[in-house]
C-alpha cells in the first residue's frame, strides 16, 4: 500500500558526506554532555525509599506532588498503583538521611495535606541494587547490539550487521545525549523505551537493506548509488504510515499518560525520529562507504554452456 506515490529517485547519497558529517558532530556532543553532566538517575539507580499509599477515595496526584515540593523534596515521582486510590511514590535518598528518617517525614507532609492518606508498603532501595540495575542494563544493550549485527551479518552481509550496529548505537547515544544534556530523570521505564528503539530501528535497516539486495538483481545495469538511492525512495511511503501511525501513539502517551509515561514517550519520540534519519542517512552512507557490491548480495548465475562442457 502506498499513499505516498514518488516518481522519481531522490539522490539521497549525492549529500551523503554531509549526513555523515552532521551525524559525527550530532554523536560527539551527545558523547560529550554525557561526559560533562551525566545522566540524572532515578532512585532505582541511584537508591531511595519506595512508599505506597492508599486514599479513602481517589488520589489527587498533583496535589500530591505539591504537597511535596512545598516540603522541599525533589527528584521524586509520584503515580497512581493499581487503582486511582493507590499511589506509588518514589523519594530519593539525601545526603545524611536513613529510609526511616525519610519515609516519616514524608508521611507527615502526605497526611497533612490529605489526612485520609495510609501508608501501605515501604521498600528501600540500596545503592548496590542500582549498581546491579546499571550494569543488567548496560549488558541488556550490548547483547542486543550484538544479536543486531549477527542478525544482519548473516541475513544479508556483515557490511551491513557494521553499518546497522553504527546506525542504532548512533540513535542510543543521541537519546542519552538529551536526557544528558536535558537532565531528564533516567528510570527503568526509560531504558525499556531505549532497547524498544533498538529492535524499532533496526526493523527500518532490514527493509532498506532487503530493498537494496532486491535491487541489485533488478537493476543490473544502475550503479550502486542507483540502487540504494532508489531503495530508500522506494521505502518513503511504507516509512511515513509506519513511523507516522507510530508516533501517533506515543506522542498521545507523551501527552495524557501523565507522570509516569512522560519520559518514556519521550525517549521513544527522539528515538523514532532519529530512528529514521539513521535508518536513511546513516546506516544507508555507511554500506555504500564500506563497498558493498551486487556480488556481496546476488550469487553469479552460472553459464549453461560451461556447465555441460564440465
Amino acid at each position: 500500500m502506498e499513499f505516498f506515490k514518488i516518481r522519481r529517485d531522490i539522490p539521497f547519497m549525492r549529500h551523503a558526506l554531509a549526513f555523515n558529517v552532521i551525524s559525527l558532530l550530532t554523536f560527539l556532543l551527545a558523547i560529550g554532555f554525557l561526559a560533562a553532566k551525566g545522566l540524572h538517575f532515578s532512585i532505582e539507580f541511584t537508591g531511595g525509599t519506595v512508599m505506597e499509599i492508599k486514599y479513602d477515595k481517589a488520589a489527587d496526584v498533583d496535589r500530591l506532588r505539591s504537597a511535596l515540593e512545598k516540603k522541599g523534596y525533589a527528584d521524586f515521582s509520584v503515580q497512581n498503583f493499581g487503582s486511582s486510590r493507590d499511589v506509588l511514590v518514589r523519594l530519593p535518598l539525601r545526603t545524611g538521611q536513613n529510609s526511616s528518617e525519610l519515609t516519616k517525614n514524608a508521611m507527615e507532609a502526605i497526611v497533612a495535606d490529605d489526612p485520609s492518606a495510609k501508608l501501605q508498603r515501604v521498600e528501600f532501595v540500596g545503592p548496590q541494587v542500582g549498581r546491579e540495575l546499571a550494569e543488567n542494563g548496560a549488558l541488556a544493550l550490548l547483547i542486543t547490539s550484538l544479536g543486531i549485527v549477527a542478525y544482519l551479518a548473516l541475513r544479508f552481509e556483515w557490511k551491513f550487521g557494521l553499518a546497522a550496529l553504527i546506525a542504532n548505537l548512533h540513535d542510543v547515544v543521541i537519546i542519552l545525549g538529551f536526557f544528558a544534556f536535558f537532565q531528564w530523570e533516567f528510570s527503568l521505564p526509560v531504558l525499556a523505551a531505549i532497547l524498544a528503539i533498538l529492535g524499532y530501528s533496526v526493523n527500518e535497516s532490514v527493509v532498506v537493506a532487503d530493498r537494496i539486495r532486491e535491487n541489485f538483481r533488478k537493476m543490473r545495469k544502475a550503479s550502486v548509488t542507483e540502487v540504494i538511492d532508489n531503495a530508500i525512495t522506494s521505502t518513503m511511503s511504507r516509512t511515513i504510515i509506519t513511523h507516522g501511525s507510530t508516533q501517533m501513539a506515543v506522542l498521545a502517551m507523551l501527552i495524557w499518560g501523565g507522570a509516569a509515561l512522560h519520559y518514556f514517550a519521550l525517549a521513544l519520540t527522539i528515538g523514532i525520529c532519529f530512528g529514521i534519519y539513521s535508518s536513511v542517512l546513516v546506516m544507508a552512507p555507511l554500506v555504500r562507504w564500506l563497498g558493498v557490491s551486487r556480488e556481496d548480495l546476488v550469487k553469479p548465475v552460472r553459464d549453461r554452456k560451461d556447465e555441460a562442457i564440465v
